[in-house]
C-alpha cells in the first residue's frame, strides 16, 4: 500500500492516523468512564495518566492528519444518488469531529489545572497550572469534559454507522478505501 492517497484511496499515513485516532479515543473514554473502579493508589494515577496521554496524543494525530490533508488531498467523495446533501453532511460531520478532538482534551487539560494539579506532558514531564486550586469549577469543567467526550463517542458511532450504510446500502466505496489491508482495493 502507498503512502500517500490516490484517486480511489487513502493512502497508508492517513489510514494509520485515522486508525490511531478512533483506538486512543476509545481507549482514553474507557479509561476515563472507569477509572474509578482501578483501586486508589498508584494504579490509579497510572490510569489517569494514561487516560491525560491519550487525550493528548489525539490532539497530536488531528493535527497530523489535517497538515497531511493539505499537503496530500484526500480523493474525491464518492458519489451517491443523495448528492450535494449527502457530501454536506458527511462535510458538517467531520469538521464537528474534529472540533470534538480538539475540544474533549482541551476541557480535560483545564479540568486538571483548575485542580490545582501539574499537568503531565505525555507522561513525560509535568507542567504546573497556572490557577489555585478550584473544586467547585474543576467540578464543573469536568461535566462539560464528560459531556463532551460522550458526544465524542456518540458522532464517532454515527460516523461509523455511516461508513456502513455506504458500503451495505449505497454500494459505494467509501468503507472499503478506509480499510487497512483491504484486498479489494485497487
Amino acid at each position: 500500500m502507498q503512502l500517500t492517497n490516490s484517486k480511489t484511496r487513502y493512502g497508508a499515513g492517513p489510514l494509520t492516523l485515522h486508525w490511531l485516532t478512533a483506538i486512543f479515543v476509545i481507549a482514553a473514554w474507557l479509561l476515563g468512564e472507569f477509572h474509578m473502579t482501578f483501586p486508589s493508589g498508584s494504579l490509579r494515577s497510572l490510569v489517569v495518566r494514561t487516560h491525560m496521554t491519550l487525550g493528548q496524543c489525539v490532539v497530536v494525530f488531528l493535527i497530523a492528519r489535517l497538515i497531511w490533508r493539505i499537503a496530500d488531498r484526500p480523493p474525491p467523495l464518492e458519489s451517491t444518488r443523495f448528492g450535494r446533501s449527502l457530501k454536506i453532511a458527511g462535510t458538517c460531520g467531520h469538521f464537528a469531529l474534529y472540533a470534538l478532538l480538539v475540544a474533549v482534551p482541551a476541557v480535560g487539560i483545564i479540568v486538571q489545572l483548575k485542580r490545582g494539579n501539574a499537568l503531565p506532558v505525555f507522561g513525560l514531564w509535568d507542567v504546573a497550572s497556572p490557577w489555585p486550586k478550584d473544586r467547585l469549577a474543576a467540578r464543573a469543567v469536568l461535566r462539560m469534559h464528560h459531556y463532551l467526550a460522550n458526544a465524542l463517542l456518540i458522532l464517532a458511532g454515527l460516523h461509523a454507522a455511516a461508513a456502513l450504510i455506504h458500503h451495505y446500502v449505497l454500494g459505494d466505496r467509501t468503507l472499503a478505501r478506509m480499510l487497512p489491508l483491504n484486498p479489494s482495493a485497487p
